[in-house]
């Protein structure tokens, strides 16, 4: 089956089917998690508050919220930098062209949109899509930071620069970011999360490659290694 990256095929486990559950310990043991409920139960919390938020003045310019979607047992969590012009629209997060591009790289990783959990540092558009303020993420990252300790997700999956650099706390360039794995804290106590940076699916349309593809392909490769999840193998396409 071809994927997103070109000149690479799914082997062996066609489908997330024929793989082993998403929810499974790590070498190193399991993070330090909420119960499913409990997990269900302040994911929801945190949509409700998101969607009556007015912490800081995006609150009066966006068409809806975006709290975030997906599992609450995902292995996987997916944080880019802010909702764009369909996803403020719908309320949805990555609906839009690049949400399209999204959906095609977790699908050319065996996975399905339902497995993980897609999020942004801003839970509201900015408008013009212009970068995020500073005053911005200090008003809205709690709640991601609340998503992030409810799930217990084992990797984050930084979604561009401002993504990564907020999570990190660095202001390195995502080419420097990007290859190798870093440690998030939640900053309570708890275990790190391991945390990889990557593209963000905007800039590969942008610069759509196989450079590019090659490198966002060779992220996602690391982290179905760390998962201990099947690896496609490189093809003829």
């Amino acid at each position: 089956m071809e994927g997103f990256f070109t000149g690479y095929v799914i082997r062996g486990a066609k489908s997330h089917e024929s793989v082993e559950p998403l929810r499974r310990e790590p070498l190193g043991g399991p993070p330090v998690k909420a119960s499913t409920s409990g997990a269900i139960g302040e994911l929801e919390a945190v949509a409700a508050e998101v969607r009556q938020c007015c912490k800081c003045g995006l609150g009066s310019t966006r068409t809806h919220p975006v709290p975030g979607e997906g599992s609450s047992t995902a292995r996987i969590m997916f944080v880019g930098e802010a909702p764009g012009a369909d996803e403020d629209a719908q309320g949805r997060p990555f609906v839009g062209r690049a949400g399209q591009l999204l959906d095609k790289i977790i699908g050319a990783c065996g996975l399905k949109r339902e497995d993980v959990f897609i999020g942004n540092i801003l839970k509201c558009r900015p408008p013009g899509n212009r970068d995020p303020r500073e005053e911005e993420i200090f008003s809205c990252l709690p709640y991601l930071q609340r998503q992030i300790e409810a799930i217990g997700p084992e990797v984050i999956i930084a979604l561009g620069a401002h993504a990564a650099r907020t999570l990190l706390e660095t202001d390195k360039p995502i080419g420097q970011l990007r290859g190798h794995f870093h440690e998030y804290s939640t900053g309570i106590g708890r275990p790190p999360i391991k945390l990889m940076a990557t593209y963000h699916p905007a800039y590969i349309l942008r610069n759509y490659t196989p450079e590019t593809r090659g490198r966002v392909w060779e992220d996602m490769k690391k982290v179905l290694v760390e998962l201990g999840l099947p690896v496609p193998d490189r093809g003829k396409g």
